[in-house]
């Protein structure tokens, strides 16, 4: 993600921002801080956030948030079964703004990176799930007391982009982006409902340079067409 607080304000009609801002970035990793909305309701109403968590979820009851790194993504089918995910998703749904994602492609010559874009300049939604996790070494006043962490939840990739990879992050379309982060559904029937409704992305595949394969690299020359490289 590599837009401005401002445009993701106004992309995704965020009433409030906080938490720190983040340097763009062609090439986030497991762990890195990312940009999420949320809803959540105060009283003066439901206030939608644009916040910044740490991309990997780490559950209320772990002891260490080091397990954030082996979940960073859910899958949609055991969502409201999971332990570590079954009350997020009730309770904690978010959007994760991405221009885009990479996946490798299993070729006889290797895998090859390649470059999920949307065909329109906007950017896209995964959704997402997050939690708060206690610090038990800190104090209950301390400002990093609470770790803000997120989950992008995965579903199998449809046949258009399903020979680049078997699992793709779940795309929420602009008009179910209420619905999904509404903090008064919590019904588990009517979000798996919701999950059934959302329709599959129209995304555009773009071969790209290998140098992505290192999250030592980072620039927008990573998302540009291999052979202009």
């Amino acid at each position: 993600m590599a837009r401005a607080t401002s445009d993701l304000v106004s992309a995704f009609a965020a009433d409030q921002v906080v938490g720190e801002d983040v340097e763009p970035s062609w090439n986030v990793a497991p762990t890195d801080d990312v940009r999420i909305i949320t809803e959540r309701r105060g009283p003066d109403g439901t206030v939608r956030r644009l916040a910044t968590a740490k991309w990997g979820l780490v559950p209320v009851w772990a002891k260490d948030p080091k397990i954030g790194a082996r979940m960073i993504n859910a899958r949609r089918e055991t969502i409201l079964e999971k332990p570590a995910f079954r009350k997020a998703a009730v309770k904690r749904r978010a959007l994760v703004p991405a221009d885009g994602y990479y996946e490798w492609e299993k070729t006889e010559e290797g895998k090859v990176p390649t470059y999920l874009h949307p065909t329109v300049p906007d950017p896209i939604a995964f959704a997402g799930l997050y939690e708060f996790w206690p610090d038990p070494n800190l104090p209950e006043d301390h400002e990093h007391k609470w770790l803000l962490s997120v989950t992008i939840i995965t579903t199998e990739a449809t046949d258009e982009l399903g020979h680049i990879h078997d699992r793709t992050p779940l795309v929420v379309p602009p008009d179910l982006y209420s619905e999904w982060l509404d903090p008064g559904l919590t019904d588990a029937e009517a979000i798996a409902s919701l999950l059934d409704s959302i329709p599959e992305p129209v995304l555009s595949p773009r071969v790209v340079s290998s140098e992505v394969n290192s999250v030592r690299n980072n620039g927008p020359q990573l998302i540009e067409p291999a052979q202009d490289r």
